[in-house]
């Protein structure tokens, strides 16, 4: 692993709910500081907030970052296709959390702050133990709020899959590709290598593809989800590895890219050339399973009423993948939003692509 920036410790946890886990921290030389959690999403790792820990310590906070389950160096988990994929469900990923928070020593955190699909884990968080983790802080992802208990006349799930296959170019969502058997081997042994797939699909949806131009869609429809880039709705008879490498960017950008250099980036490119994708698309297996829907039903109409934020960058399509999830976000889901912001110059990897605002806004939103 490239060497972490001075001030930045890694060390494992055992114990969590079943797994040993891998975590970095920043602002751990003294006790009875405020403790931050710091969740990242997919394909990342705590090595995702290497930029924003040490501004947070520096500010007195104790900031937390683990490689959650199914990621990293963090080991307990299963890494079976046919294994235990329930263990990856939501709350499952929310009692991870309350398990590290717990054994580092804290009844309580300042904040959880999630990016990506360590948006919707730090959502949960903060919907269900409020007395735990004190504000939240969403990235990337809006959380429209727990699924609305099912009506006897709605339209059958499939309908969109039907309907997005049916267009003249025929497409596929690609929560549900990144469901099936094939997704893990398809971008863990693409011909390119990890590094290069890697480095594909972290341009493709960074601000730095200029055709990332994001704006509302209308409706939940083929016809309006299929106006999404192909890294969401694919084309039908590809996989991730095929969507993404038209993308991947010169030698020359590559070496002008200060966001994400080759040796930073050979540390995500090194993890999952070892354990490869499945850890974390079981994530996303649990969040396209009925069954686990199901149980989330249970907190239908809950809000969330700790203090919360957004921050997400302007080319970042995933704030509009959803169509009304930002908006019911502001409007019921969080009944103590303090701020929603739109970073320029950044896409979907927004604390990597622009650490020093996401840094101004979070201290901000603490301070308050």
């Amino acid at each position: 692993m490239t060497p972490l920036p001075s001030g930045i410790r890694s060390r494992m946890i055992p114990g969590i709910n079943g797994l040993e886990m891998h975590v970095l921290e920043a602002g751990y030389e003294s006790a009875g500081r405020p403790a931050l959690l710091l969740l990242h999403g997919f394909p990342e790792l705590a090595y995702s907030w290497r930029k924003v820990m040490l501004p947070l310590a520096a500010a007195g906070f104790h900031a937390i970052a683990p490689d959650q389950r199914g990621y990293g160096r963090t080991t307990g988990w299963d890494p079976d296709y046919d294994g235990d994929v329930g263990s990856f469900r939501m709350l499952n990923l929310a009692r991870d959390a309350l398990g590290l928070v717990h054994a580092l020593g804290y009844s309580s955190v300042a904040a959880v702050i999630g990016h990506d699909f360590g948006s919707p884990v730090s959502a949960w968080c903060a919907l269900i133990r409020p007395d735990v983790f004190r504000s939240v802080v969403l990235m990337s992802a809006p959380f429209p709020g727990p699924p609305a208990l099912p009506k006897g006349n709605e339209i059958s799930p499939r309908k969109i899959h039907d309907d997005l296959a049916a267009l003249a170019r025929p497409r596929k969502h690609y929560q549900w590709y990144y469901s099936t058997r094939e997704a893990n081997q398809n971008m863990w042994h693409c011909p390119p290598g990890v590094h290069a797939f890697l480095r594909a699909y972290y341009h493709h949806k960074s601000a730095d593809w200029k055709d990332n131009k994001p704006y509302p869609l209308e409706s939940w429809s083929a016809s309006e989800l299929a106006k999404l880039p192909t890294y969401y709705i694919m084309d039908i008879a590809q996989g991730m590895a095929e969507t993404v490498a038209p993308y991947l960017p010169s030698a020359a950008a590559i070496a002008a890219c200060k966001w994400l250099p080759d040796s930073e980036l050979k540390v995500y490119s090194d993890e999952y050339t070892r354990i490869g994708f499945q850890g974390g698309l079981n994530w996303y297996r649990c969040m396209t399973d009925p069954k686990y829907i199901a149980e989330l039903q249970l907190f239908s109409g809950r809000t969330i009423d700790v203090p919360s934020a957004f921050i997400a960058g302007k080319s970042d399509w995933g704030i509009y993948q959803m169509p009304g999830a930002i908006e019911r976000m502001q409007s019921s889901t969080c009944t103590q939003m303090r701020a929603c912001e739109l970073l320029e110059g950044a896409g979907h990897w927004v604390q990597q692509e622009q650490p020093e605002r996401v840094t101004g806004h979070l201290l901000k939103f603490l301070s308050g």
